[in-house]
């Protein structure tokens, strides 16, 4: 095994969605609530995953749907809440060196901008995959396969993490090997040990970690 990637939202952030995050944080910000704003902006999720809109581009409809003009900047502290997974960044940086590490992520463009640069994860990951800058999902083969091609790895030599079991089907039906992470119950040390058996190495628990 030469290279790891890892799903983004729900492995290596505590948050299952990142949509999640997002309109959890506008909807307290605003006083909107979670489900108006949520609802205000489910509508072009796909098309913000799939690139063919920006948040930019949709700000006014949306803004239009709740009432009432809300600050583009809010979006930005709203990506800047995301809660990032402690536990399996530690396990990232200790497999960093070792293995080849990446990112593959259904996932906004502004939104994972936003997050490479304010915590580097382009220092630990590349490469990162984005959806929104590929126009591919990860229900489309050809998203692996992108990956694939930037690494010039073949299946066989990758491992996919993911908390969807539909998205590891998809990578296992090209070769990849895969470890399923609850992302509810969160258990880095259950994700070290299969790390640990799937690979063949050793790393150090949590609890031995600063």
């Amino acid at each position: 095994m030469q290279a790891v990637f890892f799903d983004f939202d729900g492995v290596l952030t505590t948050d299952k969605y990142g949509s999640d995050t997002t309109n959890r944080y506008l909807g307290e910000a605003t006083g909107l609530g979670f489900a108006k704003v949520d609802q205000a902006l489910e509508r072009h999720n796909e098309a913000l995953l799939l690139g063919r809109a920006s948040h930019a581009d949709i700000w006014p409809e949306v803004c239009r749907e709740l009432g009432r003009e809300i600050d583009y900047r809010l979006l930005d502290a709203a990506f800047r809440s995301t809660p990032m997974n402690a536990g399996v960044l530690s396990l990232a940086r200790q497999l960093h060196g070792r293995y080849r590490l990446g990112i593959v992520t259904d996932n906004k463009r502004d939104r994972m901008d936003c997050l490479r640069a304010l915590h580097g994860l382009d220092a630990l990951f590349d490469p990162i995959v984005v959806s929104a800058e590929i126009g591919l999902v990860k229900t489309d083969g050809g998203m692996f396969e992108h990956a694939l091609r930037l690494t010039g790895l073949r299946p066989a030599q990758c491992l996919f993490i993911d908390n969807s079991r539909r998205n590891l089907a998809v990578a296992a039906t090209l070769g990849m090997a895969t470890i399923f992470h609850d992302d509810e119950r969160n258990d880095a040390q259950a994700l070290r040990g299969a790390l640990e058996r799937r690979l063949g190495i050793s790393l150090a628990s949590q609890s031995r970690r600063l």
